[in-house]
């Protein structure tokens, strides 16, 4: 059956925006910071065979992930789908992304005939985890919490209240787990009712056929893309600062990009054996599903694209990713494997580094390539309750081809919002003392300099506990094609009456005790500049002075650029000077 043009882009129009309006119920329903303020969700729609339809413009590791649960409830499901089923899932041994992000999946059936599911995925605060909110030091996946594999919320519509009391009584936070839950369902199962208001206005033939017409649209697309880089294997390599136990026990990261026509390989082979903490990836629902990420950021942008091409099942069927089983991309069950963020990120780093001499117009230089992952937690003295409050902080791009790499965000594959500190004074005992750009160390210099991170101090008002899940300490982002290398990152911890009296902290620390007034300042990395630092404009490096994100030192050892001590450009002195370092070299 051939679709017309205009037909094929209304359907691919109307399959975007449905997902795009679950993701809105999901986070203007919830209770939570973490999925109402940052966003850290994904929703879609799935056809039988569990290709992505469709998918909502969040976090795009969630939405890559879907597939994955949807072959593990396929797996562990005991009873077949009916109309009105609600499932649960997040084990991360079958295709979860990790535990504490729950999926809730509705099928849809369209005239008594099974065509497809609605789906959404969530990081909730506390699912009963060893440590409030996150982990990181525990011995295994059952220190993570509840683990739920084709659990059924509702059975053809009817309501499993044990499993819903269950849920309450086994979470710190059990009924505002239970409240996002529900927001959940709301998402999937509006999902569900658009899916079938589409049947009935097409007709099913006309829905699957142009379904499909899509999605081998977009796989052509990416593979045509492809088909543009010289066959070959690109190599690139970093380190992780240690497990979150084993301190000062770097991790490497190596990654081979095999491209043969219009297909790539990711491979893995030489990574670090997995970690006997939670700081493993699991490979269906997160090493998989970065390695799509990195190649439609690099290769489908939609920003740089001639023209739009629809994010669904295509952009996956291209790529093959390599990890070998027992290594930390690949872990063995019962390894715990929760804190899977910075690996992915550092991979993504590693897989544009490596394209990096074939895709010159394309790649950026290092970014911060990590994720602050911070849980705080308490129990309120007036009443004892428990609170837990989830939050990521932001880091930086590094420099890129056309433009200085942008600031204080989240990067690669991470797409979170930040959260107001507002909202963090009206419901929590916690206050933001600062949150600002950081100014104690210099981004990498570039004709386009490197992303500044971000510093933020969170002080608990009535102390309590905190668990901290990042990385890039010891390894700064690096720079490109002659642009320098940023910053590391660091954490501090100290006592709101005494500020300088603080202790520096590594980037994983778990339950750490915090007494009244305790405050912790993370200091995210910067990242590399991107090209000859001598061809930075000097007009734009006295403007970087002026606006303080560089200091007179740096722009005269870095960049050639004289300033006097009045603040204006010496155009003599600073001709001078770049001649004098570009004879050196």
């Amino acid at each position: 059956m051939t679709i017309d043009p205009v037909t094929l882009q209304v359907i691919g129009g109307a399959l975007h925006t449905i997902a795009k309006e679950m993701a809105y119920v999901l986070y203007r329903m919830s209770f939570s910071s973490i999925i109402r303020e940052s966003e850290d969700l994904g929703a879609g729609l799935f056809d039988r065979n569990f290709a992505t339809l469709c998918e909502s413009d969040n976090t795009p590791l969630h939405i890559g992930s879907i597939p994955g649960y949807l072959r593990g409830i396929d797996e562990t499901m005991t009873t077949p789908w009916r109309e009105g089923d609600v499932v649960i899932h997040n084990h991360p041994y079958f295709g979860a992304s990790h535990s504490p992000d729950i999926a809730v999946v509705v099928p849809v059936f369209y005239e008594g005939r099974h065509v497809g599911f609605a789906a959404n995925t969530a990081h909730h605060v506390d699912i009963g985890s060893a440590t409030p909110g996150l982990i990181v030091d525990i011995q295994d996946i059952f220190g993570e919490g509840m683990l739920f594999k084709a659990a059924k919320l509702y059975d053809a519509g009817v309501r499993n209240e044990e499993l819903w009391r269950y849920l309450r009584n086994n979470s710190r936070v059990g009924k505002q787990l239970q409240d996002d839950l529900g927001a959940q369902i709301a998402s999937a199962q509006l999902g569900a009712r658009r899916f079938q208001e589409l049947y009935a206005t097409y007709g099913a033939d006309t829905v699957e056929n142009a379904s499909a017409e899509l999605m081998n649209y977009t796989e052509q697309m990416l593979r045509r893309r492809i088909s543009e880089i010289p066959d070959g294997d690109y190599y690139a390599e970093s380190w992780l600062d240690d497990d979150g136990r084993n301190r000062n026990v770097r991790l490497p990261i190596k990654v081979c990009v095999r491209i043969r026509g219009d297909s790539a390989e990711v491979d893995l082979t030489g990574s670090s054996p997995q970690v006997p903490t939670a700081f493993n990836v699991p490979f269906e629902g997160s090493t998989k599903v970065a390695c799509y990420v990195a190649f439609r950021s690099l290769l489908l942008d939609a920003y740089t694209s001639p023209v739009p091409v629809p994010a669904n099942e295509g952009s996956f069927r291209p790529i093959k990713v390599t990890a070998p089983k027992g290594t930390i991309f690949n872990p063995i069950f019962p390894t715990a494997a929760s804190a899977r963020f910075s690996q992915c990120n550092r991979m993504i780093d590693c897989i544009i580094r490596a394209l990096s001499p074939v895709l010159p117009d394309s790649v950026i230089a290092g970014s911060s390539a990590s994720l602050s992952f911070v849980a705080y937690s308490g129990l309120r003295k007036a009443n004892n309750d428990y609170w837990v409050f989830i939050e990521v902080n932001e880091g930086a791009y590094g420099g890129r081809p056309r433009s200085d790499g942008p600031d204080s965000i989240d990067n690669l594959m991470a797409n979170t919002r930040n959260n107001p500190i507002e909202d963090l004074g009206m419901h929590l005992p916690m206050i933001c003392d600062r949150y600002e750009l950081r100014d104690d160390v210099e981004c990498g210099a570039g004709k386009f300099r490197g992303g500044i991170g971000v510093v933020k101090e969170q002080r608990l008002l009535e102390g309590g506990w905190l668990t901290h899940e990042a990385e890039r300490h010891t390894d700064a982002p690096w720079g490109l094609f002659g642009g320098h290398e940023g910053a590391p990152g660091r954490v501090d911890i100290f006592n709101h009456a005494t500020p300088d009296d603080a202790t520096a902290q590594y980037a994983k620390i778990s339950g750490v005790v915090m007494q009244p007034g305790d405050t912790m300042a993370f200091y995210s990395p910067c990242g590399g500049g991107f090209g000859d630092p001598l061809e930075r404009p000097a007009e734009t490096v006295l403007d970087d002075v002026l606006d303080g994100f560089c200091t007179r030192a740096y722009a005269a050892s870095a960049y050639g650029v004289i300033i006097n001590e009045g603040l204006a450009l010496d155009a003599a002195a600073t001709t001078k000077k770049r001649t004098e370092m570009g004879a050196a070299r």
